[in-house]
């Protein structure tokens, strides 16, 4: 295999492999365009298909880590893509950690269209919600920690992969905004947090990532599955760890760590 020529191909090259990019080897993206075209490069070169997306920095907590004050998006490649109970391969060096979220299946196109899209236009697009746990982490060396926005975008949001629990169609009498997520460890007890820690009610996120990609022409199909980011902030797992995140009413997301 010949050496990778382009960011996007060795952040490509590094989620697969286990291994790492050196920031300090390459041009950091200095954009917000240029990131997302960094994230394209990464999607080209892994020749897969995706299931729909994460999104992320849709807490207060992790734009302020980001040093940023909007959401990003990243499509979430098919292989990394698991129902629970999930047994879901890890490589320490990309410092995995998980993350507690509310994900929304389409069951409805939202095309790209000139005109913004409204919150009821949204809700009425979507099939289903489930409790969902993101494992992120990051193909650049040194960890989450200083890389910002950008670096973070361009390397798939920093996701690594997605597990989603059991879905529920008859969601719309649930008050998502108010519904606690406390997630374990190894049965110890971790993040927690309610579904308004996603820009304070996780459909915004939806009405936020439908306009996105309309914006740039793509709109979002029927089926895609959407990720609204982390209620319980970011805990460290390893190699070995049983996690278990409670949704309440819609139920548990179980994943044991290879």
């Amino acid at each position: 295999m010949s050496a990778p020529t382009n960011l996007g191909e060795r952040l490509w090259q590094a989620r697969a492999s286990g291994g790492t990019v050196d920031p300090a080897s390459v041009t950091e993206p200095t954009s917000q365009s240029e990131a997302y075209a960094i994230q394209a490069d990464v999607m080209r070169a892994s020749g897969l298909g995706s299931v729909g997306f994460k999104v992320g920095s849709t807490s207060e907590e992790a734009q302020r880590l980001l040093g940023t004050t909007e959401p990003g998006s990243s499509p979430v490649l098919a292989p990394y893509f698991y129902e629970a109970p999930a047994s879901v391969p890890i490589f320490p060096a990309h410092y995995p950690g998980i993350e507690g979220e509310f994900a929304y299946r389409l069951g409805a196109d939202l095309p790209a269209r000139a005109e913004p899209y409204t919150t009821d236009e949204v809700r009425d697009a979507i099939d289903g919600v489930a409790g969902a746990i993101e494992v992120v982490g990051t193909r650049l060396k040194g960890g989450l920690l200083g890389k910002g926005r950008y670096l973070v975008t361009a390397d798939s949001g920093a996701n690594i992969a997605l597990v989603i629990g059991p879905w529920v169609s008859d969601w719309r009498g649930l008050d998502i905004p108010a519904q606690a997520v406390a997630v374990t460890i190894d049965g110890e007890a971790a993040g927690s947090g309610t579904g308004a820690n996603a820009l304070g009610d996780p459909m915004n996120v939806m009405v936020w990532l439908a306009n996105q990609q309309s914006q740039w022409g793509a709109g979002m199909r029927t089926g895609m599955v959407v990720s609204t980011g982390t209620c319980t902030g970011i805990d460290r797992v390893k190699p070995g760890s049983h996690v278990a995140a409670d949704f309440g009413a819609l139920g548990r997301v179980v994943i044991d760590f290879a």
